[in-house]
């Protein structure tokens, strides 16, 4: 099963896609999100967001400053004040 993950600015859509894992750098520390996580909402501080594809997969790392996490029904929404380029 996949993860349906949305990373978003107040700007623009970055990206959304069904993936195997999330680890998001909360402010409170990292925490990973696989299908199925219990609801939950975090603070996002600056850091890497990992991306892993795939089970055994490297993971992409996408640099975000602050915002937000929500795990819900539909995944997890990331609404991040900044993305780097």
């Amino acid at each position: 099963m996949a993860l349906h993950f949305e990373l978003v600015t107040p700007a623009r859509l970055v990206r959304s896609e069904d993936v195997h894992m999330v680890i998001v750098p909360g402010t409170e520390g990292e925490f990973g999100v696989l299908e199925g996580h219990a609801p939950f909402m975090s603070t996002v501080r600056d850091g890497a967001i990992k991306v892993y594809k795939t089970e055994n997969g490297q993971p992409e790392e996408i640099l975000v400053q602050g915002g937000f996490a929500e795990v819900g029904a539909n995944g997890l929404t990331v609404l991040a004040e900044k993305v780097a380029d």
